[in-house]
Order: structure tokens, then sequence, then C-alpha cells
């Protein structure tokens, strides 16, 4: 009788000192950081305490503690095989090398924000040495290579340890739904607690932060974690949706201030704008450098619709009717600078497009009754708008929730919140659409589409129209959320998003063509200028290096379209699934045979 039972693997001698290595020195990390690492609470985070970590010490301690159990998930103990499904040993490395970055950039920022070397107590040289004998011992571990023989240099090096290829997994035990439902919730419970971290940290710390989850998100894409969690949510999608929005709606009641709910309505309207924008340049494929002209629009018209003491218009519209009115204007707008320019293809539409994003910002700041007639009060714009009243709710106003007291921007926070779902909906009915299959033709090969029957002129007007229709929409929220709206916050290219380079970079970064991406790409386009001011003029050096190395080794975005992927990679190796042998499949093809 054949045993079924899996043995457990033998790991050689060197593999197993690199591993009890890595345990020992992820624990004296961890240990380390209930040590003081300075001796004055003039660094952030206050590093002096012994026996209680705070600030970047707890960003070290969470990747000493994820280092510890990825290495003894590959010593084989027992119940922690789920956390490495892959069998990779590349995870523990990428978050030992996470660790390392986030410990060795905090001892160096003491010594170079404090003077020397001299301010470091024995708990910072023990965590700087720990650190690096933890990666030491996990560069030990063989890695899973890249068998690509097309593959060489820095790229083949990149794909072994980022894990670029495919992953292959272990067969999971199956869950009941019931367990794979709280899987799903434990994971979105867990991402609203790290991203309320992130907004909340300090600018040294968030900075360590960034280190450590980039290296994060990268270890639990090799172990095969994050292929696993994909599987389960593209099963349960509804509950996926479900746990997806509620997560985002409990975010207000993570905060103690207003300040971080406003950066989190900011970015919601930044994602949702790219996300419009993304119809017309990831579906319909037509470069728009001016697509910020819109959502200037549907802020303008909302602004002197909603009441303005400022406004030339003396008219105060409820919200829907204002919202209606600029995503309207935004619309017109659309079709009439789309019609007479969509004929045009590749850098001419762009240069067009770039040209009327200019002629709006100019325009709004010369409507002011001396340059030409009073409509915007040109350069001061449009302020004193007031805050939202709907059906007797007061946006502006504090509210009591369940014991929680939430101030004004948490009411325009699920106000956005609202609106972006809308928005998504929208994207994912119109890309799945007859329209939409129409798009991605005339992005793919609009000689061919035309000479299918497809009417090009007509299916990209569409496109420019509805992309328009959403960047107005997001306009009206923003007009209301700032109070105040002025031709300067419209720019082609500014030191701060939104601008329209910062909102093709997003939709780009994150990934043509789909949803996830560019919200993804908006939150770290707007987060990380937002939280790295200290940089000041070496910012747009750091996005552009970024943006380089991101069109070098992924230019499908981080969150790829398939179809884009394989244009891309389509000379790599595809991983074809070994068929599984078993004794009811042999006797199967045994009667067969007979």
């Amino acid at each position: 009788m054949t045993n079924t039972h899996e043995t457990t693997p033998v790991i050689p001698l060197p593999e197993a000192g690199a591993r009890l290595a890595t345990t020992v020195g992820a624990i004296a990390t961890l240990a380390s950081t209930f040590l003081a690492w300075t001796w004055t609470d003039e660094f952030p985070g206050d590093l002096t305490v012994t026996g209680y970590p705070g600030g970047l010490q707890v960003i070290t301690l969470v990747g000493a503690a994820l280092t510890l159990l990825f290495a003894l998930a590959g010593h084989g103990v027992r119940g922690l095989g789920w956390l490495n499904p892959a069998r990779s040993n590349n995870a523990p490395l990428l978050i030992a090398l996470g660790t390392f970055g986030t410990t060795w950039y905090t001892i160096i920022a003491i010594a170079q924000e404090l003077g020397g070397i001299a301010n470091l107590e024995p708990g910072g040289f023990v965590a700087a040495a720990a650190s690096l004998i933890t990666l030491l011992a996990a560069l030990g571990l063989p890695l899973h290579r890249d068998t690509d023989p097309a593959s060489s240099g820095l790229k083949k090096a990149l794909a072994t340890v980022f894990g670029i290829g495919g992953t292959k997994l272990a067969r999971p035990k199956a869950l009941p739904s019931w367990a794979q439902i709280l899987v799903i919730a434990a994971a979105f419970a867990i991402g609203l607690f790290v991203a309320s971290y992130g907004l909340q940290a300090e600018s040294e710390q968030f900075v360590g932060f960034l280190i450590l989850a980039a290296f994060g998100v990268a270890s639990l894409s090799r172990s095969g974690l994050s292929a696993r969690l994909k599987a389960l949510t593209t099963e349960h999608r509804k509950v996926t949706v479900i746990a997806a929005f509620a997560a985002a709606a409990a975010f207000p009641f993570t905060q103690n201030t207003d300040e971080f709910t406003l950066l989190a309505v900011s970015i919601l309207i930044f994602a949702t704008v790219a996300l419009g924008l993304n119809v017309v340049v990831g579906l319909a494929g037509l470069l728009d450098l001016g697509y910020v002209a819109f959502l200037g629009v549907g802020a303008y018209t909302a602004a002197l619709v909603s009441g303005s003491t400022a406004s030339t218009f003396g008219v105060h519209l409820p919200f829907w009717a204002a919202a209606l009115t600029g995503a309207a204007a935004s619309l017109i707008f659309g079709v009439l600078i789309g019609a007479p320019t969509l004929r045009l293809r590749g850098d001419y539409l762009a240069i067009v497009t770039l040209g009327f994003g200019e002629i709006f910002r100019i325009t709004m700041g010369n409507l002011d009754g001396t340059s030409g007639p009073s409509v915007t009060n040109g350069p001061n714009g449009v302020p004193n708008i007031p805050d939202l009243k709907f059906f007797g709710y007061d946006f502006g106003a504090e509210h009591t929730i369940g014991g929680f007291t939430l101030g004004s921007y948490a009411n325009y926070f699920w106000l956005m919140l609202l609106c972006t779902a809308l928005v998504v909906t929208i994207f994912a009915r119109a890309g799945s659409s007859r329209i939409g299959r129409a798009w991605v033709a005339i992005r793919e090969d609009e000689t061919a589409a035309t000479a299918m029957g497809i009417n090009g002129f007509r299916v990209k007007l569409i496109a420019f129209a509805l992309g328009a229709t959403l960047a107005g929409l997001a306009g009206t929220v923003q007009a209301h959320v700032q109070h105040t709206v002025v031709p300067e916050m419209y720019v082609f290219a500014g030191p701060v998003p939104p601008s329209s380079a910062f909102l093709l970079a997003a939709v780009i970064l994150g990934g043509m063509g789909t949803i996830t991406g560019p919200l993804l790409g908006a939150t770290l386009l707007y987060v990380i200028p937002t939280k790295l001011q200290f940089l000041n003029d070496y910012q747009l050096l750091f996005f552009g290096l970024a943006l380089i190395l991101l069109m070098r080794f992924r230019p499908e975005g981080v969150v790829a379209n398939k179809r884009q992927q394989l244009e891309y990679h389509e000379n790599d190796p595809i991983d074809v699934p070994e068929p599984r042998q078993s004794e009811e499949t042999g006797a199967g093809i045994a009667k067969a045979g007979a």
C-alpha cells in the first residue's frame, strides 16, 4: 500500500545553520528594540526609554518579528507553514533586508541630526549589529533563482530576489467558507491599521515605515501569501467588496484629529480623478496632458453655484444640484474640446490637450473684471465656499457616532468615499461593456478597429466625455472640502498633486487599464511628497529616479493589466502547472488503456 503522507524534508546542514543564525539574529534584533537607542528625546519618537519601544523602534520590532516567523516557518515549526506556502527562502531574506534598512536608517539619522554617533546608546549599537547579522545569515539561505536563459545582469538578480516571475505554491488545505471570510476580513483590518499608522507617522518615522512596507510587500508576494489572498478574494468577490468598503469607512474612527482625515479626503479626490483619467489613457489609449482642467471646471462650477459670498452669480443650489451642474459643465467642456481635436493621434493630441489645460488656468485668472468679464475673481479665486448641508446634516459640524466624536472632514471623507465607489462602479461596468471593448480595440490598433466597423471618433469622444464628467464630479467635492478655488490649483506640473503630470504618473505607475492600479498609484504619489517635505527640492529628483527604475523593471505598473503584462514580458518563460499523479488517476489511465 502506498504511503500518501508527506514526509518532513531533510534540510542540508549549511541551510540549517543559516536558518538558525537568522532566527538568533532576529531574536536579538527584536530584543534590541526594548533598549534605549539614544539619550535625548530630541530625535522624533523618543527612543530613550528602556523596556518600551517607540517611534522607529516599533517598525524594527515588527520587521524582526516577521523575520523570526519566516525563519521558524522554514525550520518546519508546526502551525507556521501557512506563512510561506511557496516554501521560498527569498521571503525571510527580503523582510530581513527591510529590517536592516529601517534600523540602519534610524542609526544614521540619529547620528546625522544629533551630531555624531556619540549620541547613540548601547541599544542602538546592538540593533545595528543584530540586524546586520540577521541579513548576512539570510543571505546564506539558498534562493529560488530565475531559470530564464534570456534574463541576465541586474534584471535576473531582481527576478531572483523579488520574484518577478511566477511563484509555485504548495496545495493548501481546504478551509470552510466561514474561515475564508474571516481571513479576508482580517486582511482588510490589518490593511486599515497599517494605513492609519503610515499616515500618522512623522517624516523620519515615515521613511522607515516606507522601507519596511516595500520589502514587506515583496516578501509577502514571494512567500505566496499574496497569491493565496488573491485567490480567496476572487472566490468571494461580494464579501471582498463589502470588507474593503467597511475598512475604508472605518478610517475616521482610527483618528484623533482631522489632520490626517483631511489628508485621506485629498487622497480620495486625487485617486478618483486618476481613475477617471484611466478611462481616457488606460482604456482608450488617448494621451491627455490637460486632464486636471476638467477637475477645475467642476470645482469652479460648484463654487459659483453653492452660495459663496464671492460668487458673481448669487446662486445657492443644494449639493446634489451643484454636483450635477459641475459634472454637466465638465461633460460639455469635454465634448467641446474633444470634438475638434480627437481626430488627432499620439503626440499631436497630447500637445492640444496640454494647451487646453493651460488655456483653462490662464482664462480663470483673467476673468476678474479687468482683463475680462467679472466671473471668477481672477487670481483671487472663489473663497468662502460654505459647508455642505444635505437633508439637514451639516458637514461642517462635529458629530458623535457610537461614542466617537468625529470632525467635519470625516463627513467629507465618507462623501468622497461614496463618490469613489460610484466612479469605480462606472469604470468597471464601462470597461467590461461593448463600448469598453471598443476602447481597448482602439487603443491596441485604431486602424484595424476602424476596418472592423468601429467608429473611432465616436468611441474616443465618449471616453473623453466620460473621463471629463468623472473629474468634474470629484471637483465639486474638492471645492467644498478646501472652501476655496484658485487657478494655481490646476497646473500641468506642480510640486504637490493634483496636477496633470502627477495624474498621468499615477495611472502609469499604478497600472493602466486596472481599477486598483490608479488608486494605489495616486495614494503613493500623494502621500510620499506630503510626508517627505523635508527633502525640499530633492523630492522631484527621487520621484524621477523611481519612475525610471519602475519603467525599466516593471513597465506594466505595480498592478499589472494581464494584456499589457504579456506584451511587456512576451519573452519571459510561462510556468505550466505539472499534472498531478495519484492512485486514482493512475487507475483511471490503466482502465482507459484496458
